[in-house]
């Protein structure tokens, strides 16, 4: 016969301890650990002061990154102190030498008038970003963060359309957007912000509507204009992330020499036929900037455009997801971003390769900003 809920509750009672609110919360002034498994629907009504937050669910796959000391003393809590008692099994199991499950839940320790953090609430949620959050890396403080950033996305075309869809997804605050074409219809096999309804408006008007769709938490700011130097600058300085998803030279520099100046992080991409690159010029990190690594805009007959050449559809799109993927990190501080790399795709062979690339000492635009510059 299977065995009960009440049986294996029992059986774990024997094996280790319970503590009362009162005592865990002594403990903790002494060191111990007080890990709450509650969802984070319930945390974000009040939990612990000080406590870590790991839901049940994920205890198995991501205790070792929350706790990696198996020797600290942990007093798990929960809502009521049945799945703390699980939890607790849990992790006994997993070698954590000194387990204790507190008895009665937050409900008991609320009671008691213990140390409570009331975290504010946040503008989204949270069940949006359920899956996001649960990974160590981004959490509630990190999802916070998210919220917290401006990104610019230049151009929104084969790059900027999916870059823009998959930051408004994650949940970035404020996406800024620049492009002074209209839609075509040649443009929507590789431009998934735009659709057949939306031909012949303008690109930045399609794609509000767009992310707008997509998360209206999302604030997105319009700028229907063809990108300068004297523009770039006042544009780079108001946001904290740029993406680099043009189709052209001028603006490429441009957008290099705002960001060098401003100290901003600039995740540049470029495609054509089956091949793509992407880096993160950034050299208030250490990087080199994209004069570091073309000096001079290549002959036309080097770099035709897309309308000459061709592309296919996919290519921008994994690209884009790409830039996304490397500003999302830049906000949150997380991996290894790529500053000093250049990677190359080659989606017909499905071949990558990634390059490390320095910083030209002669580069007249690097070499003058980093002097006294820091990493955000």
């Amino acid at each position: 016969m299977a065995e009960t809920l009440e049986q294996r509750l029992h059986a774990i009672r024997a094996r280790l301890p319970e503590v009362a609110p009162e005592a865990a919360d002594r403990q903790q002034a002494t060191g111990a650990v007080i890990l709450d498994v509650r969802e984070p629907e319930e945390t974000a009504r009040g939990h612990p002061q000080a406590a870590y937050l790991l839901p049940r669910g994920l205890l198995e796959t991501q205790a070792g990154t929350v706790l990696p000391d198996t020797d600290i003393p942990v007093r798990v809590l929960c809502g009521s102190g049945v799945r703390s008692l699980l939890a607790a099994d849990t992790l006994a199991g997993m070698g954590y030498r000194d387990v204790a499950s507190i008895a009665g839940g937050f409900e008991a320790w609320a009671a008691a008038g213990l140390p409570v953090e009331h975290p504010p609430p946040p503008a989204w949620p949270l069940s949006r970003y359920r899956r996001q959050m649960a990974l160590p890396e981004v959490g509630e403080a990190g999802q916070r963060r998210l919220a917290g950033a401006r990104v610019l996305v230049v151009g929104a075309g084969g790059l900027g359309s999916p870059a823009a869809l998959y930051l408004a997804g994650a949940g970035i605050g404020t996406l800024g957007i620049v492009d002074d074409d209209r839609v075509e219809i040649d443009n929507l096999h590789r431009q998934p912000l735009h659709d057949e309804a939306t031909v012949g408006m303008p690109k930045v008007e399609s794609a509000r509507a767009a992310l707008r769709g997509r998360n209206a938490d999302v604030a997105i700011e319009t700028h229907a204009l063809r990108l300068t130097a004297r523009d770039a600058h006042a544009l780079v300085a108001d946001y904290d992330v740029i993406l680099d998803c043009t189709d052209n030279f001028p603006a490429r520099y441009a957008l290099n020499d705002a960001c060098v100046a401003a100290g901003r992080p600039l995740v540049q991409a470029a495609i054509l036929r089956f091949e793509g690159q992407l880096t993160v010029i950034h050299p208030a990190a250490g990087g080199p900037c994209y004069r570091c690594l073309y000096p001079e805009p290549p002959p036309p007959e080097l770099s035709p455009a897309c309308g000459e050449a061709g592309v296919l559809g996919v290519v921008p799109g994994h690209l884009g997801v790409l830039q996304a993927s490397e500003a999302i990190k830049l906000v949150l501080g997380i991996g290894e971003p790529l500053i000093g790399r250049l990677l190359c795709a080659d989606l017909l062979t499905m071949r990558f390769r990634r390059l490390e690339v320095s910083a030209r000492s002669d580069c007249p635009t690097c070499t003058r900003s980093q002097q006294g510059a820091t990493a955000p």
